[in-house]
């Protein structure tokens, strides 16, 4: 089973089913001991930073995520999740983050040029899809082709210390990451569940580790 963390914020069944759909069980779950069960654990997310980490303490959720990397199973964080994993976000205030990756999360600067449209500024929210530039290689990311397009929601981007957890690099404005991976951690800036046949690919791959081991 692959538990999909459940603290009331995110597109949750939207991810389970695009993970039942590459042939693999997923439950949506807080209970702290079905998530140290599962063979593998997703920590998606959609809204604000800090109500999110919040919602994760209110739900005493924190200790469960942190167990899961620690464990080794096989860990993806999708969006927000992503964001969640680093020291701290600069989202309305300054905020502390569950500190598993050196970094903080910044906002897309409202004054970045559209090379697309003469004069005019990048829309915020990065919203559409967008491509991927490969860092390294990642086995989970082995089907996903240089200049893969995924799916992007979202006004802030992760800023990591240590640039060898960078998997791929998206370009809106400048380069952000788009992509981290170490050891059995891999979190996506896009959404994989929303990005059709290259996102499922992603999704397959997690899901063929839970099998492993």
């Amino acid at each position: 089973m692959i538990a999909i963390v459940d603290y009331g914020m995110g597109n949750l069944r939207s991810v389970q089913k695009a993970i039942e759909k590459v042939g693999y069980k997923a439950e949506i779950t807080r209970t702290p001991q079905r998530i140290a069960d599962a063979r593998a654990v997703i920590l998606p997310g959609v809204g604000a930073f800090k109500d999110c980490m919040d919602n994760l303490e209110n739900f005493a959720l924190i200790t469960p995520v942190l167990k899961a990397i620690e464990s080794g199973k096989p860990f993806l964080g999708i969006c927000l999740g992503l964001q969640l994993l680093f020291s701290e976000s600069l989202e309305f205030g300054r905020h502390p983050g569950l500190d598993v990756i050196k970094g903080v999360v910044k906002p897309f600067s409202p004054t970045l040029p559209d090379p697309d449209r003469s004069g005019g500024l990048l829309k915020i929210p990065h919203m559409g899809w967008n491509a991927v530039r490969i860092m390294k290689p990642v086995p989970v990311l082995a089907e996903v082709k240089e200049g893969s397009y995924f799916y992007f929601v979202h006004s802030y981007y992760v800023e990591p210390e240590d640039r060898q957890t960078v998997a791929m690099l998206t370009d809106y404005g400048g380069e952000f990451v788009s992509a981290v991976a170490f050891d059995n951690v891999l979190a996506t800036q896009f959404h994989p569940e929303k990005s059709q046949q290259q996102g499922l690919a992603v999704l397959r791959a997690f899901a063929a580790l839970s099998e492993k081991g």
